[in-house]
């Protein structure tokens, strides 16, 4: 433990993930600036929501060649994202939940964990779609893509906040062990 600061260091593991997952957000960060355009205000998420054939094309449209190319890019960077954000949450919960040893604690965690992983798999499975949804875009496809973001958005809020819950459910720090 930390005596200055009264709580535990993070293991290397969680570290090592954090600054994996950090760098590689920061780099799809970066990859998503030239696709902002006026049909498509966030970039590769107003893609990933886009929703019907037409809001998809029109979002091509607006990026052109470079542009979709640009798109191909950061859903290939996400299939490296997607295991480094789990990992880094999931490290997360284990240090979060690690002095909570409680059958309803330890019952959170596996939900919290469970939601990271849904999060993943949804993402994984929206990135095939979107793939596959450039030459030309389909609703079926564009709306199962949308269906896999919101999906993965809500799994990833829900384990988040189930995270600040499980740390402020006792107001004690973490303790080394």
């Amino acid at each position: 433990m930390d005596p200055a600061h009264g709580v535990a260091a993070f293991p290397k593991s969680l570290k090592a993930s954090l600054v994996v997952a950090a760098v590689l957000l920061f780099a799809l960060l970066m990859v998503n600036q030239p696709l902002q355009t006026a049909s498509a205000p966030q970039g590769i998420v107003s893609y990933q929501l886009a929703g019907t054939a037409d809001q998809a094309h029109a979002i091509l449209r607006s990026w052109r060649s470079e542009g979709v190319a640009w798109a191909r890019v950061s859903l290939w960077l996400d299939f490296l994202f997607i295991p480094a954000y789990m990992l880094a949450l999931i490290n997360l919960t284990r240090h979060f939940t690690r002095d909570r040893p409680g059958v309803r604690e330890r019952m959170v965690a596996r939900w919290i964990r469970a939601l990271f992983v849904a999060a993943g798999f949804s993402d994984g499975a929206e990135n095939m779609l979107l793939l596959n949804n450039f030459n030309p875009p389909t609703d079926e496809v564009s709306l199962s893509a949308t269906l896999c973001a919101l999906i993965k958005f809500t799994a990833l809020t829900l384990g988040i906040a189930g995270l600040v819950i499980v740390r402020a459910s006792r107001r004690h720090p973490l303790a080394h062990h």
